[in-house]
């Protein structure tokens, strides 16, 4: 059973259809050129992040009034706005948001799409999930697709090192959290540039998996949810570096 009324067939190709048509008309339009792809990718990752503060928000009004209170859900979306939170600092670090135009696209975009999707998850939260989907799908694409085309170049980069931090010399907690469904958590090593954007890519996947789990169940767990019977705590422990 899904936290909502389920997305009919019709509604999700719409979805497909929207995202479809904003990234073609707006975002290969304004970032054309490979010395626009990190412009891109900031502009990509300011309004990414933007709707698991929405569910923050509505979950937290859900549970103000007492109607309803989960708080796994309020820790796996702060998880994931914090994993794109660490992909935004990437993109800057890379000089994604050096131009004041580019930042200004992305945060008036992000404003606006936030209060989109904060309605339409208080009207119907596996719709706001379904929609997602759809945004991380598109995302997971167009890092798959850089990663492919610029293999060779980004090997000899030195890596980013917020990426190093995140993903490898900090707290990996936060990285744990995201990655529902599983006992065994990935462990990124982060020797280049090209590191860098493969984990970011993998990130997005992560995020894909948790929004169609979410639209037909209701429970979600990670490996820090041992109560659930899903994982032992130890097995992180076990886990390898790859």
């Amino acid at each position: 059973m899904a936290f909502g009324k389920p997305v009919s067939e019709d509604m999700q190709e719409f979805n497909k259809a929207s995202v479809g048509f904003i990234k073609q008309t707006v975002f290969d339009t304004l970032f054309v050129g490979e010395d626009r792809d990190y412009a891109r990718f900031y502009a990509l990752e300011t309004i990414a992040r933007v709707p698991y503060f929405s569910y923050l928000a509505a979950l937290h009004f859900y549970e103000t009034i007492g109607r309803w209170r989960k708080a796994n859900y309020l820790k796996i979306h702060f998880a994931e706005s914090w994993n794109e939170m660490h992909h935004l600092l990437i993109m800057e670090e890379l000089g994604g948001a050096d131009r004041w135009f580019d930042r200004f696209l992305a945060q008036h975009v992000a404003v606006g799409y936030y209060w989109f999707v904060l309605f339409l998850y208080l009207y119907n939260p596996t719709h706001a999930y379904n929609l997602n989907q759809v945004v991380e799908e598109h995302a997971f694409a167009t890092y798959d697709q850089f990663c492919k085309k610029h293999e060779k170049k980004l090997k000899a980069q030195p890596p980013s090192e917020v990426a190093k931090k995140y993903y490898s010399d900090g707290d990996l907690y936060m990285f744990d959290e995201i990655q529902t469904e599983t006992c065994n958590p990935r462990r990124p090593v982060i020797n280049n540039l090209y590191d860098t954007f493969m984990a970011v890519r993998d990130d997005e996947w992560e995020h894909v998996k948790t929004m169609q789990h979410l639209q037909t169940d209701m429970e979600v767990s990670n490996v820090h949810d041992p109560e659930d019977g899903l994982c032992d705590v130890s097995d992180v422990d076990d886990i390898q570096f790859a």
